[in-house]
């Protein structure tokens, strides 16, 4: 199967990915890597592993309906099977989620529906909960909504930062998110209304 991951940031869930493709944990190929910003390190760790990359600025199209359009095209160019979103900083519409539901996945640093949207870690201290995680989720129309598919969860200690808890919650992603991605490969996981069984 072709992987194509999404990414904003480092990446360093794409090099967890990239690096258990190589070993064969993940039985797949990482056919592309796109990023929505042009400095993101990602692109730096997908070049290093001789993936190929692209870059779409959002400057450069005239609506989401037009970002979107340019990445279905790329990505039904290299057949791609799943869509992983790592550290993906954009709202796909409507139409891409569409034509790919429920083969798109994305990992939050919180226990969903708990604390959605871009800041997780920061929400969960500011609101003072005792249990923090990780969630990984089927991604549908609305803000970190679908299915979950794994999650982890992480005691918050007293005197956690949000570079302490970030450095946990990072720990965690880095071991669940490829075991989800592996799941999707081999077939394993059925989605039945909101539940995600593995099979």
């Amino acid at each position: 199967m072709n992987i194509a991951v999404l990414c904003s940031g480092s990446g360093t869930n794409l090099q967890v990915i990239i690096d258990k493709v190589a070993s064969g944990y993940i039985p797949a190929r990482i056919a592309l890597v796109v990023s929505d910003r042009a400095n993101a390190f990602a692109l730096e760790r997908a070049k290093k592993a001789g993936i190929e990359t692209l870059v779409l600025d959002k400057k450069d199209f005239k609506s989401r309906e037009d970002f979107d359009k340019k990445l279905m095209e790329s990505l039904d160019n290299k057949n791609v099977g799943l869509v992983v979103l790592a550290g993906f900083m954009r709202l796909l519409g409507p139409r891409f989620i569409e034509k790919y539901r429920n083969r798109i996945i994305n990992v939050h640093p919180a226990l969903l529906p708990s604390f959605k949207g871009a800041h997780g870690i920061k929400d969960s201290l500011d609101h003072g909960v005792k249990v923090t995680g990780v969630t990984v989720h089927f991604v549908d129309e609305k803000l970190d909504n679908g299915p979950v598919i794994a999650q982890a969860a992480l005691e918050i200690r007293d005197g956690d930062t949000e570079e302490s808890l970030l450095e946990r919650v990072h720990k965690e992603e880095h071991r669940l998110y490829p075991e989800a991605v592996k799941l999707f490969v081999e077939g394993r996981l059925k989605i039945e209304g909101r539940k995600v069984r593995v099979i």
